[in-house]
């Protein structure tokens, strides 16, 4: 790896001398033995074996510089096949989609530049003998980034696509890898659509390398790479299904055959239809159009010439579909950004070996002269920019044969056209003459007719042998002719125009064969396209990455000094160190040079106060320099000899060393002293700070002590007193120690009234205001543990409290009797009765006897409590239902009996009168009356006689005495009589 000086500018590389017997020199400009090979090779090795090349460094390089100067950069990425190009390539197209600002159409932008490796090398990579993923294109690449750094758009222009391959693989080749995804991973509804079946064999085209299945090729996986990477770039489901219907038409243009009839001429005897009729594809495949003044026809084809223009039809249709997907490519690239003015480009190139050997070299030696050309520029530019005197530079100038193989009229490629346009029978042979006739005395070229005795054996007939810079390279002239026209007849072209498929529609317009121009041969193609990329990167700043390829084997640390020694000949590397060589092999800004080596001289350490230049003057005079290994720039110094650099940093290795003795020494004794004397500092300080505060501390504790004293006596003393300055510690001191002592002896039920402790005088009111406060506590606290049955209870018993107490005799000695919710389950209640009143939901049962209203025979009774009306029921029979409206109340007497009276409203005469009860759970009867019907301010306790109505308009009534035993009987007045014991006053 180089950068566009020769070194990657911002790292350490004179740092990086220190170790250089170790590991290498890391520039080889610096090689002391530049011109030696066997040098060059042996710090080549060195850096293989010891370091780790990186290209991150170099695109971040390019990148900053590329933002710093504000102008376009390229990276040229050289080296033989397998070397390594497509993989640095993907390295540096990464390094840029991490590191660049993001945004989501930035990332977009990104992700689809990524995204386009894939299908590229999907489309224009396949295996050959030495790489199994080599790329047979060309391509260049643009990536547009905007004033802030951000990648906004890219392009991609591709050359030299080897068609050939589509229709011939050698022997452990393979044809481009889509065919081996679509047939290996396409899925079986795809297939079936295309007309191809899962195996690889079955194709013509795919089997003649003998290699399908390689170990380290993932068709499958590869293809749904592909199939993602597709849909990121922004293909529609349609363009993919056309792309691959054009990938499929070739496999089975493959598998057309023709046979030859009595005349020898070429019939089709293939059944695939490839999408056009049957007829017209025969007709396109075995004859072709001739045209004379008056009108066209048809000349049929021999067999080998219909194989031919089969061939030649599927090298035109992969070709130009290849070229119509990286034009669908670039439309994805494009920038979409408005309105941005300062667009700044940069390039990236990836230079292969492909296709024709002869176009390849001929691209390298552009390329070759393209570098010699752009460093010699860039040195001298440099020289100028410093006052520096430019010396001329010899080296080897591949312009004449540059010259022998483009130039107009004379050059190689011009006597092949015209061989391949002028009428008659044009050969291979015929060709070679030619050239032997206008280059017959060019010292670059020879042939087997051109060449002594000696050269005569190496050469076949057929071949001629041209002198490149990196060396002798022989052509055999068989196929030129073919190869370079690749044109197709016009009937193939017509028919191509008849498929539906769109891509095909775009690859052949209607318009290319209006035009009675013959269009450019491949040659001509190739040579304009590399001059206009020439033009290009001339106008650019460029970088180069030259990958190296260390074995055939791929086989890591192995090093084939005969393979290395022949690619370092091929790229010209030797060469283009000379130029570097030239003039100075060193140069550095006068800052850096000075901060660096400063050291090594007196007068500039530790600080140079004046103007770098002269400070690096007296540094170098210091050093001993000569007149001729040095000269002083405007604002650099320039070094001319490797060895001076290498003499002047070991010698500040070695000042670095007892520089660092010096300091270190220094150093340790100015920190043990500081420290030394910062603890003896500290130690009597804190020897005296802590003196003090103890001192004070025994002081303050002293004093206080004596004003508590005096304040605890005087508030003794007035303690009974009003609260003064005097006794207000006292009593502070009296009231907490109160309500200590109070805090451990506090009650534990609101019952407990004797163990509150007698509070001092000071205490009394806040002692009950206390004593308050925790009954309420422990009120709450008990209320709180009451269950909801308990509290229905409570609130059901001050019901009764409210209607009886104070009131009835019997009334104290029912509060600790609970009250049940009913005293007759349903089970115990008549079915038919539950049956009628099953409307009204059952609230409380009671068994009473019930006394007539006439005579008083008392009858045994069921008193049944709904929630709409009063029933009293008689076994199976409902004696008497009064509802709650017309219930005007009850009534019963003060003493202890437990006899009650239900007064009724009586609307009708035939109407029953008032219910006369006697029932013994009378207060719990009353108390659910009284809270179901809402009758709370209804029932009477009365004393003496209680008047009820027998019926409308006759009264009746009940007399209560006390006495002895009790007793209900009809008295001589006719009133009921009741007797009801005496209860002891409580």
């Amino acid at each position: 790896i180089e950068s566009r000086k020769g070194k990657l500018g911002q790292l350490d590389l004179e740092g990086a001398l220190i170790a250089r017997d170790r590991v290498g020199i890391q520039d080889f400009v610096l090689l002391d033995a530049h011109n030696s090979e066997t040098a060059f090779l042996d710090n080549l090795k060195n850096q293989t074996s010891k370091t780790k090349v990186t290209l991150y460094a170099l695109a971040d390089n390019v990148y900053h510089t590329m933002l710093s100067e504000a102008n376009n950069h390229f990276i040229l990425i050289s080296g033989e096949s397998g070397a390594g190009k497509t993989e640095a390539s993907k390295k540096i197209l990464q390094y840029y989609a991490v590191s660049c600002p993001s945004s989501t159409l930035l990332d977009t932008v990104r992700d689809r530049m990524l995204m386009s490796n894939p299908v590229l090398e999907a489309f224009g990579n396949a295996k050959t003998m030495k790489n199994d993923n080599s790329s047979r294109f060309g391509k260049y690449m643009d990536i547009q980034f905007d004033c802030q750094g951000d990648a906004v758009g890219g392009h991609i222009l591709s050359y030299l696509l080897e068609k050939s391959r589509v229709v011939h693989q050698n022997h452990g080749e393979r044809n481009f890898h889509i065919f081996y995804q679509l047939v290996e991973g396409g899925e079986e509804d795809l297939l079936r659509h295309l007309g191809l079946e899962k195996d690889t064999k079955h194709y013509s085209y795919l089997v003649q390398g003998e290699c399908s299945n390689v170990s380290s090729i993932n068709d499958k996986n590869d293809w749904k790479t592909v199939k993602n990477a597709l849909s990121v770039i922004d293909f529609d489901a349609s363009d993919i299904e056309h792309l691959f219907g054009i990938i499929a038409s070739v496999l089975h243009m493959g598998n057309v055959h023709f046979d030859g009839d009595t005349k020898g001429y070429a019939i089709l005897n293939s059944n695939a239809l490839l999408g056009i009729h049957v007829q017209v594809l025969h007709e396109a495949l075995t004859f072709r159009k001739i045209e004379t003044k008056s009108e066209e026809v048809l000349s049929p084809f021999t067999v080998d010439h219909a194989i031919y223009a089969r061939d030649a039809l599927a090298k035109a249709i992969y070709g130009r579909a290849f070229t119509w997907l990286v034009n669908r490519i670039n439309e994805s690239l494009e920038n979409k950004i408005i309105c941005v003015h300062d667009l700044i480009n940069f390039l990236l190139i990836l230079c292969l070996l492909s296709f024709e050997q002869f176009c390849i070299n001929y691209c390298n030696e552009k390329l070759q002269q393209l570098f010699i050309q752009l460093t010699l520029k860039s040195e001298q530019e440099e020289y100028e920019a410093e006052g520096i005197g430019w010396e001329p530079v010899q080296f080897f100038n591949n312009k004449i044969i540059c010259d022998l193989v483009e130039e107009k009229h004379r050059g190689i490629i011009s006597v092949l056209d015209e061989e391949c346009m002028r009428p008659g029978d044009a050969t291979d042979l015929t060709f070679l003459e030619k050239l032997e006739e206008k280059m017959g005395n060019h010292p670059h070229f020879v042939t087997h007719k051109l060449a002594d005795k000696k050269t005569r054996k190496s050469l076949e007939r057929g071949d001629f042998r041209l002198l490149h810079y990196a060396g002798e390279v022989t052509y055999c002239v068989v196929g030129f002719i073919d190869k370079n026209n690749d044109l197709l007849y016009k009937n193939i072209k017509d028919v191509m125009r008849l498929s539906k498929n769109p891509i095909i529609q775009e690859c052949f317009p209607a318009t290319e064969g209006d035009s009675r121009r013959r269009p450019e041969t491949v040659a001509t193609q190739f040579k304009n396209s590399l001059l206009r990329l020439t033009e290009i990167l001339t106008a650019k700043e460029a970088w180069y990455v030259r990958c190296l390829k260390s074995n055939d084997n791929k086989q890591s640390g192995k090093f084939d000094e005969v393979l290395v020694r022949h690619q370092v000949k091929y790229l010209g590397l030797m060469e283009h160190l000379r130029v570097r060589r030239a003039g100075f092999a060193y140069r550095r800004r006068y800052e850096v040079f000075l901060q660096r080596y400063k050291a090594l001289c007196p007068a500039t350490w530790p600080h140079w106060r004046g103007v770098p230049a002269e400070g690096v003057e007296k540094l170098v005079q210091h050093l001993g320099y000569q007149p001729d290994e040095y000269k002083m720039g405007r604002t650099k110094i320039f070094i001319r000899y490797a060895r001076t650099l290498f003499a002047t940093e070991d010698a500040f290795e070695i000042c670095k060393h007892e520089l660092a003795t010096k300091i270190q020494a220094k150093y340790k004794g100015y920190r043990a002293k500081g420290e030394f004397r910062k603890q003896k500092e500290a130690a009597t300080k804190i020897e005296t700070c802590w003196r003090g505060v103890q001192a004070r501390k025994e002081r303050d504790r002293r004093a206080w002590a004596v004003k508590i004293i005096k304040q605890f006596i005087k508030g003794y003393i007035t303690r009974r007193e009003a609260k003064s300055t005097d006794n207000s510690e006292y009593l502070a001191f009296v009231r907490q120690s109160y309500l200590n002592r109070l805090k451990g002896s506090l009650p534990k039920t609101v019952l407990d009234k004797t163990t509150w402790l007698t509070p001092p005088p000071v205490m009394t009111e806040t002692s009950e205001i206390l004593r308050q406060l925790n009954t309420r506590m422990m009120v709450r606290k008990y209320v709180r543990g009451i269950t909801p049955q308990k509290k229905a209870q409570l609130q059901q018993k001050v019901v009764t409290s409210a209607i009886f107490k104070g009131k009835k005799d019997s009334y104290p000695s029912s509060i600790a009797v609970p009250f049940e919710d009913t005293r007759i389950n349903e089970q115990d209640i008549n079915m038919r009765v539950l049956q009628t009143i099953h409307h009204e939901r059952i609230k409380y049962s009671v068994p009473v006897v019930k006394y007539d209203r006439n005579g008083f025979k008392p009858r045994p009774r069921q008193l049944i409590l709904s929630q709409a009306a009063v029933y009293l029921v008689e076994e199976a029979k409902i004696k008497q239902r009064v509802d709650y409206v017309s219930l005007k109340g009850a009534s019963v007497s003060n003493l202890g009996d437990s006899v009650m009276i239900l007064h009724v409203a009586l609307n009708d005469p035939k109407q029953k009168g008032d219910l006369v009860l006697q029932c013994d759970h009378l207060f719990e009867a009353l108390t659910k009356l009284a809270t179901i019907a809402n009758k709370q301010n209804n029932i009477t306790v009365v004393q003496g006689s209680i008047k009820f109505e027998i019926q409308a308009g006759k009264e009746g009534g009940v007399d209560f005495s006390t006495g002895q035993e009790p007793m209900i009987y009809k008295g001589k007045n006719g009133h009921l009589m009741v007797v009801a014991p005496r209860v002891k006053s409580r």
